[in-house]
């Protein structure tokens, strides 16, 4: 007998055996045992987790004669013709081939006869989305009220294609991704009952590359190991099959990018296709990794949810406290582009390679987190004197030609002579409206207001350019709001990382608890407003003025 490839030979042949599925398993186990059988189906979920397995089972236990805990015994003549591909009872039709109306017909003339034996006619249709909406239309009323020995168990990864008049008529179940942790026991557990010797980290590796598919994992081992056939299946053996790179030359790779060093970046890519790697995969685990540097950002450093190892975890938490948070989410954004356009590419070294330049080089993109970006590096340049000076005219200019209008605020708070037309423009002269606070407020509100530029230099992240011109309103409560006049310093300065940042500086500095608001100015609205105390308003007036 020929060789049976081991996602076919470990597929489950009882519930017993299913993985990762428990919440589907136990509902129709139940049904099974109580009598509570549903006469149509709907498996969603996607590839490799187990929808169509599962309906074999069902078809299976459903007309089982003796039946053990709602699971087909196995021994049964039923049982083994089902198994066997020789039972009349379940039909497998696979609806990307035969999906015209003819063969739906076809089901509905076969569904008025009886079984000849055993209890139930099981269809199973997989891919069912690809039904042309004809063919769904003569299934709906068979589907509705079909005999009461017809059982229809529809299958698909795609259920928006679904028909809501077919939805409506289903018992709908969501297969979940298997996690990790199961898929790698699983693998280990058909590992040895195939005497095949693998590290624990080469097993782990597999499972995470089957990216929630148990039928993918135990594919991609199947090819390791028959590579390798006889051999131990080292971590380093499923890199090679797999033509992917360790996490090491991920962080490397960063670490280069970060100190924008781009020769070095093309000799790494140069290594990688001499080693055979395949550059798709390689900007996919990029990706990755760089997810998981995100999440160490945020704090979140678990295992699980990192899903690497320890040594591993430690080096990510140290890339994550070099490359800045926006910097990370913009070479996201780039990879996963590149990686888009790689997989119908004839020429990947050239996309990969542009796109590491651009990484690198900001100022390739018109994007709004690039143009952050390139703020960030001109105040460290400028903070660290290595760069030649840069004017105030020069860096409303740089700003200007990305279309950002924010260029004039900031170079409104310089000594440049730039006049600037602010919204207030053009109209005319109004006294500022007066508001009433307490002391306590005042004294508050106008030490930030002097010190306020000094506070947005400390703060960097683009904040001396985006909030130079913003206004300073209390809202009691410990809450400061800040008004803007410009459509683009608002969506740049109300960030939640920037706001995040002046309120721990205030914090520190200050010993100031505030809660940072912003806001944008609407069209021919007057926000001028001046702060004083009782006492100060009593004084203008030379009266005695009672507080409502």
């Amino acid at each position: 007998m020929g060789y049976t490839a081991l996602y076919r030979k470990w597929r489950p042949a009882t519930f017993e055996e299913v993985r990762g599925q428990d919440h589907i398993v136990t509902t129709l186990k139940n049904q099974i045992n109580n009598g509570r059988i549903g006469h149509a189906y709907l498996f969603c979920g996607t590839r490799g987790t187990g929808k169509t397995s599962i309906a074999k089972i069902f078809a299976r236990a459903v007309n089982c004669e003796h039946p053990a805990d709602g699971s087909p015994c196995g021994e049964c003549a039923s049982c083994k013709a089902i198994a066997a591909g020789a039972s009349m009872n379940v039909v497998e039709i696979d609806a990307a081939s035969n999906n015209g109306v003819d063969n739906v017909r076809q089901i509905r003339d076969e569904v008025e006869y009886s079984p000849a034996d055993g209890r139930y006619r099981v269809y199973i249709i997989d891919e069912v989305h690809m039904l042309t909406p004809a063919a769904f239309n003569a299934l709906l009323k068979t589907l509705e009220e079909p005999p009461s020995y017809v059982i229809f168990i529809l299958a698909t990864t795609d259920t928006h294609r679904i028909p809501i008049t077919v939805l409506s008529r289903c018992q709908k179940y969501d297969f979940r991704r298997i996690d990790g942790d199961t898929i790698t026991a699983r693998l280990r557990e058909m590992a040895q009952a195939e005497g095949i010797d693998a590290e624990e980290k080469a097993i782990r590796y597999v499972a995470k590359k089957g990216d929630g598919s148990l039928r993918d994992a135990i594919s991609l081992f199947d090819q390791c190991a028959a590579f390798y056939y006889g051999e131990k299946l080292t971590f380093e053996r499923v890199l090679d099959v797999l033509g992917a790179v360790d996490n090491e030359v991920y962080s490397h790779f960063l670490r280069l990018i970060h100190a924008k060093d781009a020769g070095a970046c093309l000799r790494q890519v140069e290594e990688l296709i001499l080693g055979g790697r395949d550059l798709t995969q390689f900007a996919a685990d990029f990706v990755w990794y760089m997810r998981g540097v995100l999440l160490a950002q945020t704090g979140e450093v678990s295992g699980d949810v990192l899903d690497m190892g320890s040594e591993d975890t430690e080096r990510l938490i140290r890339d994550a406290s070099i490359v800045p948070e926006d910097t990370v989410m913009r070479y996201i954004r780039v990879l996963s582009e590149t990686m888009s356009q790689m997989r119908y590419s004839g020429n990947k070294r050239v996309l990969l390679e542009i796109a590491l330049i651009k990484l690198m080089r900001p100022a390739m993109e018109t994007n709004l987190d690039s143009l952050l970006q390139r703020l960030d590096d001109l105040e460290e340049r400028l903070a660290a004197r290595t760069a030649p000076e840069v004017t105030p005219q020069m860096l409303a200019d740089a700003l200007a030609a990305n279309g950002m209008a924010i260029a004039a605020a900031a170079a409104q708070g310089t000594d440049t002579g730039l006049t600037v037309k602010t919204a207030e423009s053009g109209r005319g002269e109004r006294e500022p409206e007066t508001v009433v606070l307490p002391q306590a407020e005042i004294d508050q509100l106008r030490l930030l207001q002097e010190d306020w530029k000094d506070i947005i230099a400390a703060v960097g992240l683009s904040a001396r350019t985006t909030l130079t011109g913003v206004q300073l309103e209390p809202l009691g409560e410990g809450r400061l709001l800040l008004v803007f006049h410009d459509q683009n310093a608002y969506d740049m300065g109300s960030r939640e990382s920037i706001r995040h940042s002046l309120e721990n500086y205030i914090a520190t500095a200050y010993q100031i608890q505030v809660q940072i608001e912003t806001r944008l100015v609407k069209e021919q609205e007057y926000v001028k407003k001046q702060f004083v105390t009782e006492d100060e308003l009593k004084q203008r007036f030379n009266v005695d003025i009672i507080m409502e």
